[in-house]
C-alpha cells in the first residue's frame, strides 16, 4: 500500500469501525428472503412456545440448495430477532432431527462473503454429521438482517443469538458450544469471554485485523479491530483451535498464536495441505470435531464440576461462585 492509501484507509482520527469495514466485511447479494406466512398453522415460534410471527424461508438458485423443500420446512426453523443496537437479524435453527443424540447445540458464527443461504446446505450436514442441533444467524447488513456490518454489531448480533437460544429455545450455558468459523470468531471470541458456554471451536481464527492486513504487526495499536489476541487469554471454556497449514488468507500463524494464549485449549487441529475455505472436505476435520464434541468436553466440564463441588463442600462458596473459581484457578 502506498502512503496515499494508508492514509485513506485509516483517516484521522484512526476508527476501528472504518477499519473493520474496509479490511473485513464483504456481505454477498442476498441468497434468500424470509417472508411472513399468513396461512402457516404451526409456525416455528408456535412450537417453542414464542408469540411472533411465522416465517417462510425462500432460497435463491444461487444458494445452491442440495436438499429437498420437505427438507427445508423439516430441519430449517427461521426467523428475526432484534439486537440490542437495533438491527433485525436472521437467525436459523437448523435440526439434526432423528440424527440428534446430544445435549449440546452449536452457536455457528459464520465467515466472510456468505449468508445463511449459502451455508444452509452445509448446516444440515454438519448437524447430520455431529448428530446435534446447529444454531446460526446472519450479521447486521448480510442476508435478511438490517443494519450496517460493523465490528459493534457483531458483539450485538452474537449477543442476540445467545439470547434466542436462552430464551426462545431453553437451553442453558451450559448445553451450547460456541462455533466461530473466520470472521466469525470474533464475535465467537468476544461472547465466550463474557459468558460460560459448554466449549468453543475456533476455526481459522485471526489474531486482530491489522495483524491481517500487514503480517508484520507485532503489537495491538488502540485503533486496531477485532483484537482476538488480547481476548483469549479470558476464555475459560475448553477451546478447540482449527487451521489449514495453506491459508493463504488469513495464515495458519494465527492460529497458533490464539491457541498458546489459551487457558484451556486442547489438542488443536492443523489440516495440513488445506487452505481458508476447504478445511470441512478433509476427513480428519469432522473426526477432530466429533471428538472435542463427545469425549473431551464430557470430560473437561466434569472435571469443572467436581472441582467445584469439593470447592463448595470445602469453603462454603456458593456454587456458581465456585465454578468461576474453579474456571479461572484452571487457567
Amino acid at each position: 500500500m502506498s502512503c496515499a492509501d494508508l492514509c485513506c484507509l485509516f483517516c484521522w482520527p484512526p476508527l476501528p469501525s472504518r477499519i473493520a469495514a474496509k479490511l473485513a466485511f464483504l456481505p454477498p447479494e442476498p441468497t434468500y428472503s424470509l417472508v411472513t406466512s399468513a396461512d402457516a398453522t404451526t409456525s416455528a415460534a408456535d412450537r417453542h412456545g414464542v408469540a411472533s410471527p411465522a416465517f417462510q424461508l425462500h432460497l435463491s438458485d444461487r444458494a445452491e440448495f442440495q436438499f429437498s423443500n420437505e427438507d427445508k420446512s423439516r430441519f430449517l426453523d427461521a426467523f428475526l430477532a432484534t439486537t440490542a443496537n437495533g438491527s433485525t437479524i436472521a437467525c436459523m435453527m437448523v435440526s439434526a432431527g432423528a440424527h440428534a443424540r446430544s445435549k449440546y447445540t452449536l452457536l455457528f458464527s459464520h465467515g466472510n462473503a456468505v449468508d445463511l443461504g449459502q451455508i444452509s446446505s452445509f448446516l444440515i450436514g454438519l448437524a447430520r454429521r455431529i448428530n446435534m442441533n446447529v444454531f446460526s444467524y446472519d450479521y447486521s447488513g448480510y442476508g435478511a438482517s438490517t443494519g450496517r456490518p460493523l465490528e459493534k454489531n457483531l458483539y450485538a448480533d452474537i449477543d442476540c443469538a445467545w439470547q434466542q437460544l436462552i430464551g426462545r429455545y431453553n437451553l442453558s450455558p451450559g448445553e451450547i458450544v460456541l462455533y466461530g468459523q473466520s470472521i466469525g470468531t470474533v464475535p465467537t471470541v468476544d461472547l465466550a469471554t463474557r459468558v460460560n458456554p459448554a466449549g468453543v471451536v475456533l476455526h481459522s481464527p485471526l489474531l486482530s485485523g491489522l495483524r491481517v492486513a500487514f503480517p508484520d504487526t507485532s503489537r495491538t495499536w488502540f485503533f486496531d479491530a477485532f483484537p482476538n489476541i488480547e481476548k483469549a487469554p479470558r476464555i475459560h471454556s475448553p477451546c478447540l483451535v482449527i487451521h489449514g497449514t495453506e491459508d493463504e488468507v488469513i495464515n495458519i500463524a494465527h492460529g497458533l498464536a490464539i491457541y498458546e494464549r489459551l487457558p484451556r485449549s486442547v489438542d488443536p487441529l492443523w489440516v495440513e495441505g488445506a487452505g481458508h475455505n476447504d478445511i470441512e472436505l478433509f476427513p480428519q476435520y469432522l473426526l477432530r470435531l466429533r471428538s472435542f464434541l463427545y469425549d473431551e468436553l464430557e470430560a473437561m466440564n466434569a472435571s469443572i464440576g467436581a472441582d467445584a463441588d469439593r470447592a463448595v463442600a470445602g469453603g462454603g462458596s456458593t456454587s456458581t461462585t465456585a465454578r468461576d473459581k474453579v474456571r479461572g484457578d484452571q487457567s
